[in-house]
């Protein structure tokens, strides 16, 4: 039996104005399908994003809904409460895929749902917190998970990688998606990912943290680089998340996949230099450090080790 007190939907709405929120009711009044998207913007919380939109002026974009670690936030009416469930700009017009498949566009018969990843968030548990609002959804209205759950990438996929991004770095798939929240719908847990990637050991992740990441977090701030300061904060978090740690040190529920992008910097900016300067100098054991490094990353990002 679903567990509908399991998690708090908080609702809390942004302004009227066209481009985010244009008051309008689903023309379907209850959804019919809903959007799996996630926000592409890692670390970016779902207060965050009702700040973006509470203030955005300069396109039309929105989503009812943002699910972190944190809090389910609503920003648009669904009709999970007591008001009725308005149009998000989260699909857009000119692409069919949604109106061949469901007889009408997105925006208007459907709810976009962003799942918050990376960063601070711990992503694992910010797709729980996802998997269950989608299950409360399909609950509500009888939307079958298996076939009225798109992706936004299958929606869109000349322009679009959501929310299979954020997927992966759990080790989840959109097929895994549907069926935990299939799942959920019928009481069970989340299931448990098979893994792609393995576990960065945590004296690994502590070494690079320690070695590389903080040295240019402490140049950043030594020139009032705050850009460089806050990718230097978010890579030494990301690389404690695949080591299953959160940013105090302390356990998570599991380790996260390391974005490639980040492995690939790491790399490139230290290890392969390193790797070189070792070489020159005969010193074979450094060599193997550096290259044992550079495959410990790889295997956290489920990249092919050398």
């Amino acid at each position: 039996m679903f567990n509908q007190t399991k998690y708090t939907i908080e609702r809390r709405y942004i302004n009227k104005r066209h481009n985010v929120r244009p008051g309008t009711r689903l023309t379907s009044g209850a959804p019919v399908f809903l959007v799996a998207h996630d926000t592409g913007n890692p670390g970016a919380s779902a207060e965050n994003h009702y700040t973006y939109f509470q203030n955005l002026t300069d396109r039309s974009a929105s989503a009812q809904v943002f699910v972190d670690d944190k809090k389910i936030l609503e920003i648009i009416p669904t009709g999970t409460g007591a008001e009725p469930a308005e149009k998000a700009w989260h699909v857009l017009y000119n692409v069919t895929t949604d109106n061949e498949r469901f007889g009408d566009d997105a925006n208007d018969i459907a709810l976009g749902v962003e799942l918050c990843f990376g960063g601070k968030i711990n992503t694992l548990e910010a797709y729980k917190r996802f998997v269950w609002y989608l299950a409360y959804c399909c609950n509500k209205w009888g939307i079958n998970p298996r076939t009225h759950i798109p992706s936004h990438k299958q929606l869109d996929p000349a322009r679009k990688r959501d929310c299979d991004q954020a997927l992966a770095t759990i080790g989840k798939t959109l097929k895994d998606l549907m069926q935990d929240v299939e799942a959920e719908v019928k009481g069970a847990s989340v299931a448990p990912a098979a893994l792609d990637f393995s576990p960065l050991p945590v004296n690994i992740a502590q070494t690079l943290i320690d070695n590389y990441v903080s040295p240019a977090w402490f140049a950043s701030q030594k020139v009032g680089d705050q850009e460089g300061k806050t990718h230097f904060h978010n890579l030494a978090n990301n690389l404690r998340a695949a080591a299953g740690l959160n940013e105090k040190g302390l356990p998570l529920d599991g380790a996260v996949k390391l974005f490639k992008s980040n492995a690939q910097e790491i790399i490139f900016r230290w290890l392969s230099p390193a790797w070189f300067k070792a070489k020159q100098v005969g010193d074979t054991a450094g060599m193997t450090h550096y290259n044992n490094l550079a495959n410990y990353l790889r295997s956290a990002a489920g990249m092919p080790t050398q």
